[in-house]
């Protein structure tokens, strides 16, 4: 549909001005239906015309709503094509739905003749019809951007001297103490200052789990706070929110153009540049060949009609609609339709390992005691890490206290920058830290030692535990792989696509991680700025390759990429300047977006051969080819319905989009390549 002959108008409003147009020309149509020649001739129909006036002028008076008012947003179309020096089919339906009225007005105005009323005013509705039925498809696609702005809640409590006050969520500025009472969505994106609280998250990340919330913490506006209240500082209000950015992506990728729209675009102008010239030269020729003006203007009038591109103007666009809408509802982000289509064409998926693949966390993987039993060695080093603020030593607490394991008391707690620590726990020197801290109290390794080096040789971060004076065991700790990253892999192996590990990491953490989760190839010890290099290294072998990461350092290899993709947890940096966005940081989202562009893909390329079929088919047919031979005629009217058909199961096959199966955490063995 040219929506500038719609201008101003939602989409909402124009799906009602299209269903009242098409009722105004489908109910005048039966009339002039039946006092045309094929009422008379082919329904049986017998009755006089009203008033003592000849058919045509009754069927003139009829039409006049059909063509001035039903029909009208067809000659505005027309118009602004033509002002754009382009031709679309709005050009055609006026060209078609005018010729008809306008010969059959001349005829009936000077004395009566074989008209054409029922051709046009038929013509009007089924084209009403096909447009009203793709504006009300189009809404259906846009189901997730309607769902998303829906999310936002309409109110927001601001503490203001102390006491909640109730406001509109748009007067909330950055900067304001909002309370969230338990089952209230969270009005605006903001940090936690008080309380604690789980907050489901999945309407906007997709993440299906509660996440904890505490002070310090971020929560994303329209999530819902699940337990406890929270009070919370909002910091972006307004557009500025995350949801107001996902919307605003979803609504630019689904408005873009893909390569192959563009395409289409320049095949439809054609197309209806051989419809106007086929018509008049179908017009030219039936007179040349005896034919009445009649007969020359019905064939040419239905040569107009049945190539109308519509079916080819919304191949893409409604598999674009579809697919960015079903990626949004999976918190996965197209930023616009080009994005959405080389995705179909990724043969490599390139991903960097911390924070993408792992949790970018240390996480304990063994723990190994010599002299004592590993519950009390894990105990006592516990004891004095609960004082230490290193990421290492949180990694032992948390590991301490999912056992719930005793918590001692430690004292004389002293941090030795670069080492480790020491403490006193139940009447006993306690060492946590590395060699050199052990050298430097003179405490000998022995079999320790030994354990020690085979577990960094694995590319772990290995700790030494000492007490009064003996080593009595060992943690190794690594940055542990993301719950989905096995899965993730798999289901890329699953769709054909080679997957690449690229780290600034030393080469043995690398490849223990790569053996973990069964990737091909791994390139480690990158430097940032050479992380981009390592990407067209690859593009130029001849793969298509899509990068996943999420730090700064990855910013040069997204844009460097066929596709660049961000995890939603990652830098903002990283996230403009990919293509496509996981919002809840999961790799398994990494084989759905690259399903849905293959989906995607294999519907616009199934609705761009209806549609060219379709017209190579109807055209020959239209001008009358087969009929000298086999009688073979198609009235306006009747080309009028095949067309509006046409459109309608491209519409429909978009939509069928939405039954793509996706894998799901639970169901990653369900994947099957769609390449």
């Amino acid at each position: 549909m040219n929506e500038a002959a719609m201008e101003g108008m939602s989409l909402d409003d124009m799906v009602r001005d299209l269903r009242r147009r098409f009722l105004v020309a489908a109910l005048l149509s039966v009339p002039i239906v039946l006092w045309s020649p094929i009422g008379r001739e082919v329904l049986g129909f017998t009755a006089q015309a009203p008033f003592g006036l000849r058919d045509d002028a009754f069927s003139l008076l009829l039409s006049v709503p059909v063509i001035f008012y039903a029909a009208w947003i067809f000659f505005v179309g027309a118009v602004h094509a033509l002002r754009a020096r382009t031709l679309d089919m709005m050009v055609l339906v006026a060209v078609g739905v005018g010729t008809g009225w306008t010969y059959s007005a001349v005829v009936t105005l000077t004395g009566g003749g074989e008209v054409f009323y029922e051709a046009a005013s038929v013509l009007a509705t089924f084209v009403l019809l096909g447009h009203w039925l793709e504006m009300r498809a189009r809404g259906g696609a846009n189901t997730a951007v309607r769902t998303l702005l829906e999310l936002a809640p309409a109110t927001a409590l601001v503490v203001r001297d102390g006491e909640p006050v109730e406001v509109p969520t748009g007067e909330v500025a950055v900067g304001d103490l909002l309370l969230v009472r338990p089952g209230a969505r969270v009005p605006v994106d903001a940090v936690v200052t008080d309380g604690e609280s789980d907050v489901d998250e999945s309407m906007v990340t997709g993440e299906s789990l509660p996440v904890s919330k505490a002070p310090g913490s971020k929560v994303i506006g329209a999530s819902i706070n699940t337990t406890g209240s929270l009070r919370v500082r909002a910091t972006s209000v307004g557009a500025d929110t995350a949801l107001a950015r996902i919307v605003l992506l979803v609504q630019e990728a689904q408005s873009s153009k893909a390569p192959g729209q563009r395409l289409a675009d320049r095949a439809a102008f054609w197309l209806v540049l051989v419809a106007l010239v086929g018509g008049a030269a179908t017009f030219a020729l039936w007179l040349a060949a005896g034919e009445s003006a009649q007969t020359a203007m019905l064939f040419a009038i239905t040569v107009v009609v049945i190539t109308c591109p519509d079916a080819l103007g919304l191949a893409t666009p409604t598999a674009i609609m579809v697919g960015t809408g079903l990626g949004a509802s999976r918190g996965v982000l197209f930023k616009n339709a080009t994005a959405l289509e080389t995705s179909a064409r990724i043969d490599t998926v390139v991903m960097d390992k911390t924070g993408t693949l792992t949790r970018g966390t240390p996480a304990v993987t063994d723990v190994v005691a010599s002299g004592m039993t590993e519950t009390e060695m894990l105990t006592l080093a516990a004891a004095v890490e609960r004082e230490s603020q290193h990421p290492l030593a949180r990694a032992i607490v948390a590991l301490a206290d999912e056992r719930d394991l005793e918590r001692l008391a430690a004292t004389g707690f002293r941090d030795v920058p670069g080492q480790g620590s020491s403490a006193q726990v139940d009447r006993r020197r306690l060492l946590v830290g590395n060699r050199r801290l052990m050298s430097a109290e003179s405490v000998a390794l022995d079999t320790m030692g030994a354990r020690h080096d085979d577990l960094a040789a694995q590319g772990r971060t290995v700790v030494l535990i000492a007490v009064d004076g003996r080593a009595v065991g060992v943690i190794a700790l690594a940055d542990a792989p993301r719950a989905t990253a096995a899965a993730a892999v798999d289901a890329l192996h699953r769709a054909g696509i080679a997957v690449v590990m690229l780290t600034g990491d030393n080469e043995a953490t690398a490849r223990r991680i790569a053996a973990q989760l069964g990737i091909d190839t791994v390139i480690a010890e990158v430097l940032p700025a050479d992380k981009a290099a390592a990407i067209a290294g690859l593009q130029q072998a001849g793969q298509r390759v899509a990068m996943v990461g999420d730090g700064v350092n990855d910013a040069p290899a997204l844009a460097t990429a066929d596709l660049g993709v961000a995890i939603g947890a990652g830098t903002d940096v990283a996230i403009e300047t990919a293509d496509v966005v996981l919002m809840r940081s999961d790799p398994l989202d990494v084989p759905v977006a690259l399903r849905i562009g293959a989906g995607t893909r294999r519907t616009m390329r199934q609705n761009l051969g209806w549609a060219i079929g379709y017209n190579a088919i109807a055209l020959p047919i239209a001008a009358g080819v087969f009929a000298p031979a086999f009688g073979l005629v198609l009235r306006p009217e009747i080309a009028a319905l095949t067309m509006s058909g046409s459109s309608l199961i491209v519409a429909v096959n978009a939509l069928f989009l939405k039954r793509l199966r996706l894998p799901a955490r639970e169901q990653v063995e369900s994947l099957t390549t769609v390449h």
